[in-house]
């Protein structure tokens, strides 16, 4: 075995579930007709089913949910690193007050 994993892109997947819900085909049968796991299949048909707006986003990107949860921690890490180096200013500036 090679050791690499075959990846599909979006319109792949698509079209794939597409046929399992259009034609009332098994799962296993699409997916032994198409060469591709039927394990795989399940997985995008669920993913399809949960939002198909936003299924199969990409690899590297999220989808819109999670890219704004992802957003806003990075703005809360930048907030919380600002916040610490003022409280290290004023640490500073009041000993050399003294």
């Amino acid at each position: 075995m090679s050791g690499t994993r075959k990846t599909y892109d979006k319109e792949f997947k698509i079209s794939a579930v597409k046929l399992v819900l259009d034609t009332g085909k098994s799962v296993d049968c699409i997916a032994k007709d198409l060469g591709i796991s039927s394990n795989s299949l399940f997985n995008w048909k669920k993913q399809y089913l949960e939002d198909a707006k936003n299924a199969f986003p990409g690899k590297g990107h999220l989808n819109p949910s999670d890219e704004e949860i992802r957003k806003r921690d990075k703005e809360i890490a930048m907030l919380k690193m600002e916040r610490d180096i003022l409280k290290k200013a004023i640490a500073y500036f009041a000993k050399v007050k003294e």
